[in-house]
């Protein structure tokens, strides 16, 4: 079949990017020594899990317990989940994700690392955590000053197993400019360095010390305390990525697939892709760097402007041999809101479709227990 063929709108995968995004991450950790644990919030697919595992990957990092759950059914056996758990449910899902695989929670609260603690003791077994510091996001972690503290504090709880630290330098999308990353690069190395060394000062073992985003992946990797990496955009990278030169548009795999269907006005096109493809991101932590809500591949003179929920609103500046009927690529501001919008992604070489990828585990687990009147 070929892509000109596909209805619109469509979310579409470059695959032949998507394979060197793979393949160039996991090279970089495995000329430098360090382990690849991809984040998959970015893509929600084992298909894609799989090709990540299949290049290298030791292990997954999961922005949800559906995640955490759909890789432990999969088979995966390293499985790190990012953030901590209160609620009751949510507590015996890490115990029994905690007998199926080499589990490992983070942490950074006393009252939820309790919970998890006497939940652990009552189904007699060990739940593995790290300890989130806090690199300059200021959104999960503890201080570096005060890890030790923390840490501390935690030695009672028995059935708690402690691996190290993990952190996430996720204020580096508020950069700019390309010459703005470094200055996150430092926040994240001093960060992890000066927990490290005041744990280790205190006699800790530190086996696993975490750390990852797209845009610091590619210098951080050279830090001598990181071990594990957890980049999730850079299998298909984005707009962000492109305004920070992290990525160029060569690199971007995931694009919507949309058509001109009107033409109002001389400086304004309307296409049929919209917020239910794009999504309304222009950079979660504040970037002024984003102009509108994607890139259109081979068209600088446009900008998406406005999106309702179905269409989306091209301006034009300059001149432009766009017209009614045209077909286009859109790369969207953040890739992982765009695939989590879909339940497939098309697989395409070229001007091939090739196949199609599930992106099978973005639904959430309220229906769980839930009777059907």
């Amino acid at each position: 079949m070929e892509k000109k063929e596909l209805q619109t709108p469509a979310i579409l995968v470059d695959l032949d990017i998507l394979e060197n995004n793979i393949k160039k991450a996991q090279a970089l950790c495995d000329a430098h020594g360090k382990e690849l644990w991809p984040m998959i919030k970015t893509h929600k697919s084992t298909e894609i899990v799989k090709m990540q595992q299949e290049a290298g990957a030791a292990g997954f990092l999961c922005g949800t317990l559906d995640e955490c759950e759909g890789l432990a059914k999969a088979g995966i056996k390293n499985i790190m989940y990012a953030y901590p758990v209160a609620s009751p449910v949510n507590v015996q899902r890490v115990i029994e994700l905690s007998k199926k695989c080499n589990f490992i929670i983070r942490i950074d609260n006393y009252d939820g690392a309790k919970m998890l603690n006497d939940a652990a003791e009552a189904a007699g077994i060990k739940v593995n955590y790290t300890i989130i510091i806090d690199s300059g996001l200021h959104r999960f972690g503890i201080l570096p000053e005060k890890v030790l503290d923390f840490a501390n504090s935690l030695k009672d709880f028995k059935a708690l197993n402690f691996l190290g630290i993990s952190t996430h330098p996720g204020h580096v999308y508020s950069a700019s400019k390309q010459e703005d990353i470094p200055l996150y690069i430092k926040d994240e190395k001093n960060a992890v360095k000066a927990a490290a060394d005041s744990l280790r000062a205190a006699g800790y073992e530190l086996k696993l010390i975490t750390s990852g985003s797209t845009p610091t992946f590619y210098d951080a990797v050279l830090d001598e305390n990181i071990n594990v990496f957890h980049p999730g955009n850079y299998v298909f990278m984005d707009n962000i990525q492109l305004s920070t030169n992290t990525a160029k548009e060569s690199d971007c795999a995931l694009f919507v697939y949309a058509t001109v269907i009107s033409h109002p006005s001389e400086e304004l096109f309307i296409c049929d892709a919209g917020a239910k493809c794009l999504g309304l991101d222009q950079g979660a932590h504040g970037n002024t760097a984003i102009k509108g809500y994607g890139h259109v591949k081979g068209h600088p003179e446009l900008t998406v402007f406005s999106l309702s929920e179905e269409v989306g609103k091209l301006h034009v500046e300059g001149k432009t041999n766009l017209k009614v009927g045209d077909t286009i690529e859109i790369i969207p501001n953040h890739s992982c809101s765009t695939a989590n919008l879909t339940s497939y992604l098309i697989g395409c070489r070229g001007q091939k479709v090739e196949k199609l990828i599930k992106v099978d585990m973005r639904g959430n687990s309220t229906t769980k227990g839930v009777k059907q009147e």
